[in-house]
């Protein structure tokens, strides 16, 4: 296992490949992409060409046969040029790594070398109305129908599912021996019948559009199901850990753009003939948010580290723990940006404004900061639940 501070000469590489390749497209591609309701078809197509967004798959599926520190280098590294491609996290992240480590060797045979390559997409649909953090409260059910499953509920925030050819679906199955409802993974193909969606009108500015899903007897065949029914929670955090370690991917790379923009504005903008970053009141500010950054990366790549090393619960920790700096370092990075600049700071000319919202998705979602707190004081810390 490398938890080391230091990145190996082959991460360095993937880092200015992926940069020079998020260079050619830059933050203008993605407003013009938002703009024109559309999505990043050109960029997503070039990653999966150049075996970007399969990074982390096995190769005997086409994939790079890395694991989450890859594809977290590249997600960051596209964020950093003012890029990401939100649907990285979703995809091959949870949904990829969920199917690799645990699905059938149909099901991988099926899923995975298109979704190495960029010609299958799939969303990842947990998040209920009346459940939010609580998973334990999904109300989405799975009763069996002959050799089949028939799903019933609701999911809410779900990116994607426009695009996507598939949705991996948290539902709960009854346990034959307790009758107590257990946590299991299912494959819902786009078009299945009683499978229903509808955009929520989001003030988030991106070229992934969030939607409620409906399941109404949704019927799906028994392979739909993914790897062992008793296993459905080992399942889940299976994905949820990369979901952390990628959404600190996503905030980490839209904090260093932010940082960019800000500190090129400092060194150019003059008044009373001296550049405004000489002072201290805007240096300190921008030189604390590199920091902040710069230690949140250092817990990502522990986090990814562990993961990828089979420690599951050392890699829980620290992904929670990678989530939450990184979310604090980009929000706080975002707004001193937006400060440096002053009114230009809301101009698009400068692309800064849309992150105000944007850098709070990362602070939100998956889990919010409060439940993480909640984590580290119970698992880490040994402190009462209050709940």
């Amino acid at each position: 296992m490398n938890t080391t501070v230091v990145e190996t000469e082959e991460h360095q590489a993937l880092r200015a490949a992926v940069a020079a390749l998020g260079k050619r497209y830059g933050r203008d591609y993605l407003t013009g992409v938002v703009a024109d309701e559309s999505h990043p078809e050109e960029l997503w197509a070039e990653a999966a060409k150049l075996g970007y967004l399969g990074v982390n798959l096995p190769e005997e599926y086409g994939g790079g046969g890395g694991g989450i520190t890859e594809l977290s280098i590249v997600l960051e590294e596209l964020g950093a040029a003012g890029c990401p491609l939100l649907m990285m996290i979703v995809s091959p992240a949870i949904c990829g790594t969920v199917i690799a480590r645990f699905g059938t060797g149909a099901q991988k045979t099926k899923w995975l070398p298109g979704l190495a390559d960029g010609r299958l997409t799939m969303a990842f649909g947990i998040t209920e109305p009346d459940a939010g953090s609580n998973s334990h409260r999904i109300t989405t059910t799975a009763r069996r129908d002959g050799d089949g499953w028939v799903l019933n509920g609701r999911k809410v925030f779900v990116s994607g599912v426009d695009i996507a050819d598939a949705t991996l679906i948290v539902g709960r199955t009854e346990d034959a021996r307790t009758g107590s409802l257990k946590p299991c993974l299912f494959i819902v193909p786009r078009e299945a019948p009683g499978f229903r969606r509808s955009k929520i009108d989001m003030e988030l500015q991106a070229p992934e559009k969030q939607f409620e899903l409906v399941l109404d007897d949704v019927h799906l065949p028994a392979e739909a199901l993914v790897g062992d029914e008793d296993a459905g929670l080992l399942q889940l955090f299976a994905g949820l850990n990369p979901e952390r370690i990628m959404t600190a991917a996503f905030a980490i790379g839209m904090g260093r753009y932010a940082l960019a923009r800000a500190v090129q504005y400092a060194k150019e903008r003059t008044v009373w003939k001296t550049p405004i970053g000489a002072h201290q009141a805007l240096a300190h500010p921008l030189a604390q948010a590199h920091i902040e950054i710069e230690l949140a990366r250092l817990m990502m790549g522990r986090a990814a580290a562990l993961y990828d090393a089979g420690d599951d619960m050392g890699a829980g920790e620290a992904a929670n723990m990678a989530k939450y700096a990184a979310a604090e370092a980009c929000v706080k990075t975002v707004d001193q940006a937006v400060h440096t600049l002053g009114g230009n700071g809301l101009t698009r000319e400068y692309g800064l404004a849309s992150l105000i919202v944007a850098s709070r998705v990362a602070r939100i979602a998956p889990v919010s900061r409060e439940m993480i707190l909640n984590f580290v004081s119970h698992q880490s810390l040994g402190l009462p639940k209050s709940y």
